[in-house]
């Protein structure tokens, strides 16, 4: 006899986007599907006219969302981004969104904007990390998910304060995973390998899009569903690592 699929929880607790700017962004996104899904989510970021245009895009949604302003770096400012998710509903999901990337030739790096890369990207999921899981914990699990990057993988030329960052961001996620698996709290690290079709990338290269064709950067609502999966994937068969990429992308 064929064994019925298991089917997604209904929505429980509230959804904490943290790293959210332009309406058309990845932390809009995941946002967005969130919300059209039955969970209210708090969006959290520090470009405050961006994230307020953002929260009046995303209104009249399934579940409400909200929005508070700050810097996921300091300890502070996370700590209220979980309470403020927190007195929505039962915290149920985190996802550590926030970073830039600004490529530049390594000898002319300054100190300041190789340790801004690891204060956004390491730095501040360390701290929503360490704010969000003691909750999680005590709900009695949940997801915690982060944002990555193939630079997490492999350092490319240009790319040198990225991709130290991103490669500390990846050994934090994997590190949690192992230790706060076993407390049902399902640790996810995306690995976005590939242009991301938003609002970042294409002011700097609007012609980027015209030059990868049809389906050649990431669609943000597309990568949105991979964390919904992820979110909503059965405890037996948890993925820690999802790499997505357009079709044609090399790898």
């Amino acid at each position: 006899m064929a064994r019925k699929p298991l089917e997604p929880t209904p929505p429980q607790g509230s959804v904490l986007v943290v790293g959210v700017g332009a309406l058309e962004g990845l932390g809009a996104a995941i946002a967005r599907r969130f919300a059209e899904g039955g969970y209210p989510v708090v969006i959290a970021g520090r470009n405050a006219p961006k994230l307020e245009a953002t929260l009046a895009a995303l209104q009249g949604l399934i579940a409400p969302v909200t929005a508070v302003i700050g810097d996921a770096s300091i300890p502070e400012d996370a700590q209220r981004f979980v309470a403020a998710a927190q007195a929505v509903a039962p915290l149920a999901l985190v996802v550590h969104n926030a970073g830039s990337n600004r490529p530049a030739p390594f000898l002319k790096v300054p100190a300041e904007t190789f340790e801004g890369h690891w204060r956004e990207h390491a730095l501040g999921g360390f701290h929503v990390a360490q704010a969000a899981l003691p909750v999680l914990v005590a709900r009695g699990g949940g997801s915690l998910i982060f944002t990555g990057a193939s630079g997490s993988l492999r350092g490319k030329a240009m790319f040198a304060p990225f991709a130290a960052a991103k490669a500390a961001q990846r050994a934090l996620a994997q590190s949690i995973a192992r230790e706060f698996g076993p407390q049902n709290v399902h640790v996810g690290y995306v690995v976005v390998d590939g242009g991301i079709e938003g609002e970042r990338l294409l002011t700097f290269r609007p012609q980027l899009k015209d030059e990868r064709g049809p389906d050649g950067m990431l669609n943000i609502d597309a990568i949105a569903d991979a964390y919904w999966t992820l979110h909503h994937q059965h405890r037996s068969a948890w993925t820690l690592e999802l790499d997505l990429r357009p079709w044609s992308e090399t790898f």
